[in-house]
């Protein structure tokens, strides 16, 4: 049976967010005393109240049996300074330039630094810029004249993050020996495996697999618009070639390649290597460019798109999931926007779209943004397009 350390007081900047929830979540149910410090009013009654407002799997359960014990959310600053572990769930974004912008990190540092002390262990969480662990090294050492940091980089799934975090080995990084030892143990009490690398590393790895991820997805993706333009079936060949033949089966299929992660870590991973990373740029081109394709697919079925009702369905940025951040089904709807297309959309997890039924009857035709569970058996009577391929035989 794992250890379970005793108790210690956890504080997450920025921790009532898709990152900071289900990590809180984590260490609360292993005993430890967890604040949520987040800048959203909103966001910090929602989870005093024991209620969610995204989809995470499990959460719910485990809010309502640790909020108002041993779990808490707020917008006082002043509660870092009480704390043993302060992690900060800030990523580095990228500017319209597709450069990182360092800065947003640096800026919630310097809001937080007069609350720390050198005593506290400092854990980055989200997604960095590599060598953005150093930088913050160098903050602290001048603020406080010591730096106990850590990088550990969360590896979840979407909605899925709890049980992810409970399932998968864990990179754990310091800038020292003392630093790398203190968050090694603090992870072991929710993480099966403790994998320690250097902190360049550690923010290589996870740029890496978000990039890898990203051209599994593009080279899919470029299979499906080189094979669908001849007027072939993309699915049908994909079967062939997975059918009993190991070196194909984890071949992904085609679909909108989207959310908050993939594309702007793989840019993030070019401004890195100075602009070179040709094979990146190219998968964003290719995946960028897939709803371009879809509604020429639709074009072809149906003609000039001008005045009819069409219709998009999905706008999540990945099934099964509220999460609508970066969806590419948005840049569907300005494309069809600009053929003069009135455009209707539907998703049973985001509020404000028309319902189902409703959706169908008045669509003239339709393209399938993302496959939620509900959408995958529908027989479709109408023109479509479905490049996740739920419908071929629909």
């Amino acid at each position: 049976m794992k250890r379970v350390l005793k108790a210690k007081k956890i504080c997450i900047i920025g921790g009532c967010g898709h990152v900071g929830t289900p990590l809180g979540l984590a260490f609360a149910s292993r005993n430890f005393d967890v604040t949520l410090l987040d800048v959203n009013p909103k966001a910090v009654e929602n989870v005093n109240k024991a209620h969610l407002p995204f989809k995470e799997d499990g959460a719910t359960e485990l809010l309502k049996a640790h909020v108002g014990r041993n779990l808490r959310a707020t917008s006082d600053a002043g509660v870092v300074k009480k704390q043993d572990v302060v992690v900060f769930v800030t990523g580095t974004p990228v500017d319209e330039h597709l450069n990182p912008k360092i800065h947003d990190v640096m800026k919630v540092l310097a809001a937080y630094l007069p609350y720390l002390n050198k005593r506290q262990l400092v854990v980055l969480r989200s997604t960095i810029f590599p060598g953005v662990t150093r930088i913050v090294e160098d903050a602290l050492k001048a603020k406080l004249g010591a730096a106990n940091l850590a990088f550990c980089p969360e590896r979840i799934v979407q909605g899925k993050g709890i049980e992810e975090i409970f399932n998968l080995p864990q990179l754990v990084s310091g800038v020292n020996k003392k630093a790398e030892n203190a968050a090694a143990a603090l992870f072991s009490a929710i993480a099966p495996k403790i994998i320690r690398i250097k902190p360049e590393e550690a923010e290589l790895a996870k740029l890496m697999t978000n990039a890898w991820r990203y051209l599994e997805f593009a080279i899919a993706n470029q299979f499906y618009m080189m094979v669908e333009k001849q007027g072939l079936d993309f699915y049908r060949i994909l079967r062939a070639m997975k059918d009993d033949y190991p070196r194909a089966k984890h071949f992904a299929g085609a679909g909108l390649a989207a959310g908050p992660c993939l594309f702007k870590d793989t840019m993030q991973l070019s401004a890195f290597h100075n602009n070179e990373f040709f094979l990146g740029h190219s998968a964003m081109l290719v995946n960028e460019g897939l709803p371009n394709f879809l509604v020429s697919q639709l074009e072809a079925k149906m003609g000039s798109l001008k005045g009819k009702k069409i219709g998009i369905m999905g706008m999540a940025f990945k099934p099964d999931n509220d999460d609508i951040r970066e969806s590419l089904s948005f840049k569907v709807k300005k494309l069809l926007e600009m053929k003069m297309a009135k455009v209707l959309v539907t998703d049973e997890f985001v509020p404000g779209t028309t319902p189902l039924k409703a959706f169908v009857k008045e669509s003239d035709g339709i393209i399938l943004g993302v496959p939620h569970s509900a959408y995958r058996k529908l027989r479709i009577r109408k023109p479509f397009v479905d490049c996740w391929g739920c419908w071929r035989n629909g």
